[in-house]
């Protein structure tokens, strides 16, 4: 068969789901290419998209044509087992680390989150050595490894085999703050770059601070402390959560609130905030009340 690849979100960030669609359809002995809606011919095409505010894909493909992802608000379609627990095809985006899921859910079940309609509780998914490949790094896209005994474990592991990983998504900061032995786990892991947690809101602002305690306790810089801020329609309790983050000397990074149901876009205020933490030259340089005005 002739298989025809579409990341619809564009090539910014590897599509896990399609690297695994990938891999299982070259051990069948499948060609596997990206679509061309102009010069290929195929027997079947997927199409993955993970955000609803991508465009759709207009190309029309004469084939079995398949579609699937959170972008197409499709929280029931997951791929088969033999599929899920392949190892990806990295060399479809040509990528030097590893992509992949410990644990799958969450129990925090946060309003503004879809984690916990999609997925559900939070539970096993995968051992690292089932995605990893022959890489020495590991992009992890887990939601809440922390919540589970099962990601911990794997984490002892992750050290073990000395990998330097990155949890995309972020960890929580509570568990950070409220389980010592958490932080002192986490300063024995090598980052890629950051150790990512989030600062959702006001509510979290004394385990946002023990955990950054914590962790700079261990060993930790707050330097390498990145936090996704969210942004609601709360922009200035939003800009007050960015400042303390920088007078702590964390990287804070700003994420204007998508309502992924309704279809809600993020105010011009919220950009505004966002683009001035977001742009590392700007937000040191400039105060946000000096950028607000020449911006208005």
């Amino acid at each position: 068969m002739r298989i025809g690849l579409v990341d619809i979100d564009g090539h910014h960030f590897p599509n896990l789901a399609l690297m695994k669609i990938s891999a299982w359809h070259k051990a069948q002995g499948d060609r596997v290419e990206f679509a061309d809606p102009m010069f290929g011919c195929y027997d079947r095409v997927y199409m993955s998209k993970v955000f609803t505010f991508t465009a759709d894909c207009p190309d029309i493909y004469h084939c079995e044509v398949i579609r699937g992802g959170t972008g197409f608000r499709d929280y029931a379609t997951v791929l088969p087992e033999e599929v899920e627990h392949i190892c990806p095809d990295y060399s479809l985006y040509g990528v030097r680390e590893a992509y992949g899921f410990l644990t799958r859910g969450c129990p925090n079940r946060c309003p503004w989150c879809i984690v916990s309609h999609k997925e559900g509780a939070i539970r096993p998914a995968s051992p690292l050595r089932e995605f990893l490949g022959d890489k020495r790094q590991a992009v992890l896209l887990d939601n809440n490894v922390l919540a589970s005994a099962w990601g911990l474990a794997q984490i002892e592991k992750i050290v073990r085999m000395d990998i330097r990983v990155d949890f995309n998504q972020g960890l929580d900061a509570r568990r950070i703050a409220r389980t010592p032995e958490i932080a002192a786990l986490l300063a024995r892991v090598k980052w890629i770059r950051f150790l990512r947690m989030a600062y959702d809101s006001r509510a979290m602002q004394d385990d946002v601070h023990k955990a950054i305690e914590l962790l700079c306790k261990h060993g930790v810089p707050a330097r390498k402390l990145f936090f996704y801020v969210l942004i609601r329609d709360d922009t200035e309790d939003a800009l007050g959560r960015i400042r303390e983050l920088k007078a702590l000397g964390c990287q804070p990074f700003a994420q204007p609130y998508r309502d992924f149901e309704h279809e809600g876009k993020p105010s011009w205020e919220q950009w505004r905030l966002a683009y001035w933490c977001n742009r590392k030259p700007l937000f040191y340089s400039v105060d946000y009340e000096e950028y607000r005005k020449k911006r208005t």
